[in-house]
């Protein structure tokens, strides 16, 4: 096994999981959803890459072409899909998947950064150096700003959501968003970048525990609840990973370019 790090592991789990229960499910592709006209073909597709890559992002042998075919496959399908349904219709329902899918493209694309081949390398070194590495923060930058905004924009679902146990909902609902924007913009301006990107993670893998993982352990059999835990655990995961690319720089670096 060749391991860069924990948030690795964790993000390979997260495909696994995400492969196998697609594969039993055909209408449950979390991170690819939604899939054009339902097609049970191509959910089992992106189920099948879903797991067929996870398993191979924990092997030295294949983690090279898994994190090549897994990045090729979510980057695809950000432009080829995502990107002409939020030109086509800016709306908040098609945003929100367009912006998951981005999230998952810099997650995977740092992976690939990290494993990269010597082909790679040779063929596709803008992808594989610096300047991949900087478009894959970027894009993770850009997401967690939309994610902020989505907080205000839809703000009675966001305080919906807020464990009961905790006070001041709709203050936790502005905070939580106002520090996804912080942490974005933190993150394109590369102004204390590893900082915000690892608080970032943090904060959404403390919603995917706090939020969805109790409503999922109280026996909840709906369906959406279901996949926005796993889309939840999936974002975690990517965020870790990108913040893991930070790992050279100091905590409060400045980019003073």
């Amino acid at each position: 096994m060749r391991i860069a790090s924990v948030s690795h592991v964790v993000f390979a789990a997260i495909m696994i999981a995400i492969g196998i229960v697609g594969l039993i499910k055909s209408d449950f592709t979390p991170v690819w959803d939604p899939i054009p006209q339902d097609s049970h073909a191509l959910a089992h597709l992106c189920s099948f890459i879903s797991l067929a890559t996870g398993i191979g992002l924990l092997w030295q042998r294949t983690v090279a072409a898994a994190t090549r075919v897994l990045f090729a496959g979510l980057l695809l399908w950000l432009l080829l899909l995502r990107v002409p349904n939020i030109i086509l219709s800016p709306t908040f329902g098609v945003f929100w998947p367009g912006f998951v899918t981005a999230e998952m493209v810099a997650g995977s694309w740092v992976l690939y950064t990290w494993f990269a081949a010597d082909w790679d390398k040779q063929h596709l070194g803008f992808a594989t150096g610096k300047e991949g590495l900087r478009i894959a923060r970027a894009l993770y930058g850009a997401a967690l700003i939309f994610f902020g905004f989505a907080h205000f924009f839809d703000l009675q679902d966001t305080v919906s959501l807020v464990p009961g146990w905790l006070p001041w909902h709709v203050a936790w609902a502005y905070f939580t968003g106002g520090a996804f924007v912080a942490a974005g913009v933190a993150v394109l301006i590369n102004m204390y970048a590893r900082l915000a990107a690892a608080l970032s993670s943090l904060q959404m893998g403390m919603f995917t525990l706090l939020v969805w993982v109790p409503i999922i352990a109280a026996g909840s059999k709906d369906a959406f609840q279901w996949r926005e835990t796993f889309v939840s655990a999936a974002l975690t995961a990517g965020g870790w990973v990108v913040a893991d690319s930070y790992r050279a720089m100091p905590w409060f670096a400045v980019d003073k370019r």
